[in-house]
């Protein structure tokens, strides 16, 4: 028995090997005896030649070669390792049929058996074969398979900190490799919607950030290759990659990993590297989802109103950029959210600076006050600049609105204002806001160029404007001006004309114009008396420095240039002479150097008009009274007065006819067809509006109190309004003195009638309703104190609380007006 035990052993052995399945000994067969030597290509043919005729045994030789990588890694017998991902790599290449979906599991099992590996050369060698398994474009979609454990190991690849700096930047570019091929596997497949999720995201996003942020640079074998070798360049390229296919839903969940990554890293100051993030961001997502960044850069900005200022400065700082790039293309329904959350945010920083402004004037240390008020100041200059640059680059019907949006957040006296409360700020407060915002303004109508005036100045953004022109501070009125230039400046002339000066030669400025429209010329008639007050009240404020007076004048001259036709210059020469004759008659006791001051821009603005309407009469005239002030009086002049340390008169002598311009010469001049100079003689008297109440400063109406005596016995006719005024000396003299009065009576009467005959409609309807407004409401308060129910025989006359009151009143005791009576 042992005999034939012997006999048979080697046979029932030899025939083992023949018993094993196929698919095992092919695999067998390409891996040699010496791995140096490689995979087998004739064993590797007969393998791939046998998966693609029986795709069904696919799973099963997967199933063996993951058993070999297994115990091969466990081994550390890394040559077979590689001939194994090399053979991997090779059938998945070749085989593309439904039986490859249950290969791809134990492929991407061996996969990760290599990433969970130690070896940065198995890591590497999973992420090459990972890489090329996400270039495979699949037939059917995977409905079982997730990437949540090669985001995890990928994402902490691109984290490595290998001490060897070569070795380290090899595992973080395979990393980043690896997130470019989960990208490209996931974002396409509806079934792997999940990778945009929050938690994928925040391993995703700041993998790659982290890279390009890095410090370290590729070693110096890699820096002779290409950018894939660089960790940085090819993170920025994935980055870009990732959020080029974005969708619509998912864009909030690219967006917030970035801020998140920004804060935790402290990356808002310096903010260098955000700025350059976000506009990467912007350049890489499509155009129309703009919006969802700029609406999450706006939510973070709020979440963080309590940071410290650089902070707060870095991220409007990077709003701007993002705003920048959006509003060359499509920014959606948030332009006034953009608008309103960064006034906002002004108010804030205004409030933050004042609190700090007042704990340093109460406390000790003076310079940390001074810095916290300097970094406010800051965030203050990054929103203008950020409003001012978003409305910049706005199309033209975009940016009337914005306009229209701000204007309607100026704080001013005396109306109402929904966003800032100007009674917790104070008056300094107020002050910054409106400074900041009317700068803001400037940058926004910087290069505006509207067709018409009416469009480009519609009365509910010029009447606030107008009633800042009248504040007493001279930098607001300059704020003023220098919005109406760029609003009314449409053919960029204002740069000709920097400077006030008495020009020589108006045509060598070559300043470019064209002929008045019909709009503007019914905008002339409906707001130029408005236009001439305000130019008429800004020139006599006693806090006037140069730059006012040159403001002013660049003002009249690009309204000769832009609006006026005949009409509108004889008014323009009305307004001069007004000007010049309230700095001579000095009623309101103005310094010498306004006085002055006013006769420099009257001389200045009527060298300039006459050469601009080409009158050789006219032109002679104000060049005989420039030359004879030359020599004369040199402080009449703006060459003269404005320069430093320049001697002033101590008075104007009105009796000293030749320094000064004629009405009766100028009407000569011009007397003849096209110019009505007949309405030269009739004064400039600036109409009286409401417009003074609005503003902090003292208006040129005296308040007017009323009292009413109410007479029962006669109420129509005892009713009276008396205007309260100082008693004074010279009151009571004028008042005793009645000598003189007819005749005064008599030129005042005359004077009327000259000025109905000889005025413009437009001043005329425009006086008639000033005065008409002032009558309704004198009436209004008039009829609020004394409308009474008027007494009933019969008793029932009210009902208060609910209750209705009984009176019976008896008819003898009844009060009847006198008409009534008979």
């Amino acid at each position: 028995m042992a005999r034939w035990k012997q006999l048979l052993l080697p046979r029932v052995c030899g025939c083992c090997g023949p018993l094993r399945p196929r698919y095992k000994r092919l695999v067998d067969n390409i891996f040699p005896e010496d791995p140096k030597d490689g995979l087998s290509k004739s064993d590797m043919e007969k393998l791939t030649f046998y998966a693609v005729s029986a795709p069904e045994k696919l799973d099963r030789i997967g199933a063996y070669l993951a058993e070999r990588l297994s115990r091969d890694v466990v081994r550390h017998r890394y040559g077979y390792v590689v001939i194994a991902m090399e053979a991997l790599d090779q059938l998945l290449m070749a085989c593309h049929s439904q039986s490859i979906k249950p290969f791809v599991e134990s492929f991407l099992h061996m996969v990760a058996k290599l990433l969970e590996s130690r070896e940065p050369d198995l890591q590497v060698l999973g992420t090459n074969s990972f890489v090329k398994f996400a270039n495979i474009e699949e037939d059917t979609p995977s409905y079982h398979r997730r990437y949540d454990f090669f985001v995890s190991q990928f994402s902490a690849m691109c984290h490595s900190t290998h001490e060897d700096t070569e070795t380290r930047t090899r595992i973080r570019v395979a990393g980043i490799k690896g997130l470019q091929g989960v990208v490209r596997k996931t974002v396409n497949d509806e079934l792997q919607a999940i990778i945009w999720e929050p938690q994928h995201m925040d391993k995703l996003i700041p993998s790659m950030l982290f890279n390009m942020g890095g410090t370290e640079t590729s070693s110096p074998s890699g820096a002779g290759q290409d950018g894939e070798e660089n960790p940085a360049a090819l993170a920025e390229s994935c980055f870009r990659e990732l959020l080029g296919r974005a969708a619509y839903g998912n864009m909030n969940n690219a967006v917030r990993p970035v801020l998140v990554h920004l804060d935790n890293h402290r990356l808002w100051d310096p903010n260098e590297f955000a700025v350059s993030c976000f506009r990467i961001i912007m350049y890489s997502i499509q155009a129309q989802h703009s919006h969802h960044v700029i609406q999450q850069v706006l939510g973070h900005l709020d979440a963080h109103n309590k940071n410290t200022p650089r902070v707060r400065a870095g991220i409007v700082q990077v709003l701007l950029e993002t705003v920048a790039i959006a509003a060359k293309g499509s920014v959606g329904p948030t332009v006034l959210e953009v608008f309103n959350t960064l006034l906002k945010h002004l108010r804030m920083s205004v409030d933050f600076e004042l609190g700090e402004s007042s704990r340093r004037n109460s406390a000790s240390s003076v310079s940390s006050g001074r810095s916290k008020e300097s970094e406010e100041r800051i965030v203050q200059n990054a929103i203008i600049q950020t409003i001012g640059f978003f409305g910049g680059n706005l199309p033209d019907y975009q940016r009337a609105e914005v306009m229209m949006f701000i204007m309607g957040k100026v704080p001013v006296y005396g109306t109402p204002c929904h966003t800032l409360d100007t009674v917790k700020i104070g008056h300094h407060g107020t002050k910054r806001i409106q400074t900041m915002l009317l700068s803001s303004l400037i940058m926004v109508t910087s290069g505006f160029k509207s067709k018409t005036m009416a469009a480009a100045l519609p009365p509910p953004f010029l009447d606030p404007l107008f009633s800042i022109s009248l504040m007493e501070d001279s930098e607001l009125r300059q704020l003023v001006l220098e919005i109406l230039h760029n609003i009314i400046d449409r053919h960029d002339n204002r740069a000709k004309l920097r400077g006030i000066r008495i020009i020589p030669n108006v045509a060598a400025l070559k300043i470019k114009r064209e002929k008045i429209s019909k709009q503007d010329v019914a905008f002339m008639k409906k707001h130029g008396q408005q236009l001439y007050r305000h130019i008429y009240l800004g020139s006599k404020e006693e806090d006037n420095v140069h730059k006012n007076f040159e403001l002013l004048f660049t003002t009249l001259a690009v309204l000769t240039i832009e609006l006026a036709n005949e009409e509108v210059v004889i008014d323009l020469i009305r307004l001069a002479i007004a000007l010049q004759e309230m700095a001579l008659v000095n009623e309101e006791n103005m310094p010498m150097f306004i006085r002055c001051g006013i006769m420099a821009l009257v001389a200045a603005y009527l060298n300039f008009l006459s050469q601009m309407i080409a009158n050789p009469p006219f032109c002679q005239h104000v060049s005989k009274v420039i030359e004879l002030r030359n020599m004369d009086a040199p402080y009449l002049l703006p060459e003269h007065i404005f320069r430093d340390k320049c001697p002033l008169p101590e008075s104007l002598d009105k009796e000293d006819r030749v320094l000064y311009f004629q009405t009766a010469d100028m009407a000569e001049c011009l007397a003849g067809p096209g110019y009505n100079a007949e309405r030269l003689s009739i004064p400039y008297v600036p109409q009286v509006t409401d417009e003074d109440r609005l503003t902090r400063r003292k208006s040129f109406v005296d308040t007017i109190s009323l009292q009413v005596d109410i007479v029962s016995n006669n109420l129509p006719d005892k009713v009276s309004s008396q205007l309260a005024e100082e008693i004074t000396f010279e009151t009571l003299k004028k008042a005793i003195d009645t000598t003189g009065l007819e005749e005064q009576e008599r030129e005042k009467r005359r004077q009327v009638m000259e000025k109905f005959q000889k005025a413009p409609f437009e001043e005329i309807a425009a006086h008639c309703e000033s005065k008409a407004n002032m009558l309704h409401d004198r009436l209004a308060q008039i009829f609020e104190l004394t409308i009474r129910p008027p007494p009933s025989p019969s008793g029932v006359v009210s009902i208060s609380a609910g209750h209705t009151q009984h009176q019976s009143v008896p008819v003898y005791e009844m009060k009847f007006p006198d008409l009534c009576v008979y």
